[in-house]
């Protein structure tokens, strides 16, 4: 992965998504001839001179201090996701920390973890890595995700089955958004692992095969996913409405586990649901003895 190219574009977006209003600059009337700011207008925000962030936005980021990072992230108003992704790049263009592509470490998922997850009886979780593998879940957490967990040509990959299987467009009642926040996940565990041969040839491959992937993926968004809702539309149960607590698991660096939980409103029509769930998940062999398929395996 060129981390240049990476730089430079994701600078050159931020930026185009700023008009000079939102900063407080004139707008000089007239027709623009770049969408959002002008570098020298980026540069006076920043407080640095017009050549030092051409320089800068040309991929020249390896040895900037933090200082300076955070000066260009206020001038381009970035979020924490957008300013933690910088430094990332940042940190990954450092000649010391420069390193060869290399297939990634399998995270382990312990057994006292799996315990935890199997615990959760009213709740549906997994853990994922960075890549969007699932690599456990309980037997709910199996259920609310079969259409993504039976198709063993999806190797139990959230990405590919939005992307690669025609099915996600009737799981998932807003795709479009499902399918951002894929891409944006999937953009920032390449910021911040950029020489992960595994996550590099997943891309490859959904850049080959889908349109909608390209499209996202070029424009360079990113994303924290800790909390929030999400809309599924079950072949089984029919509509969830589930919150979402996502929570970090250790593992070994720079391999990351998310522990994802889904849980419904108490009294809700979705609570219902996620306790017809749980019965077809009872009677339908999908307990911790059935296996979680494995996102490492190559294709």
């Amino acid at each position: 992965m060129d981390n240049r190219a990476e730089i430079r574009e994701f600078l050159a977006t931020r930026r185009a998504k700023i008009t000079p209003d939102q900063v407080g600059l004139p707008s000089g009337g007239g027709r623009r001839r770049v969408p959002g700011l002008r570098r020298e207008e980026v540069a006076v925000l920043a407080g640095v001179s017009t050549d030092w962030y051409i320089r800068l936005e040309k991929g020249h980021i390896a040895g900037v201090s933090d200082d300076v990072l955070d000066a260009v992230a206020r001038a381009l108003q970035l979020d924490e996701a957008e300013r933690t992704h910088l430094f990332a790049l940042a940190r990954a263009a450092k000649p010391s920390t420069a390193r060869r592509p290399r297939h990634a470490n399998t995270p382990r998922v312990t057994a006292s973890l799996q315990r935890v997850l199997d615990s959760m009886s009213t709740t549906a979780a997994f853990v994922r890595n960075g890549r969007l593998d699932i690599l456990a879940a309980n037997a709910l957490g199996r259920a609310l995700y079969a259409p993504v967990l039976e198709n063993p040509a999806l190797s139990g990959n959230i990405a590919r089955f939005h992307f690669l299987d025609a099915r996600s467009e009737d799981f998932f009642p807003d795709w479009e958004a499902a399918a951002d926040t894929a891409v944006e996940l999937l953009r920032t565990e390449a910021g911040r692992d950029p020489y992960n041969r595994d996550l590099t040839a997943l891309i490859g491959e959904l850049a080959t095969h889908s349109d909608a992937f390209r499209t996202r993926w070029a424009a360079h968004n990113v994303r924290t996913h800790r909390t929030g809702k999400k809309y599924f539309h079950h072949p089984v149960v029919g509509d969830l409405e589930l919150s979402f607590d996502a929570l970090q698991v250790p593992a070994a660096d720079p391999a990351t586990m998310t522990l994802t939980a889904y849980t419904a409103e108490p009294g809700s029509p979705s609570e219902d649901a996620l306790t017809m769930l749980a019965s077809w998940a009872a009677t339908n062999n999908t307990g911790p003895d059935q296996d979680v398929p494995r996102g490492q395996q190559r294709h």
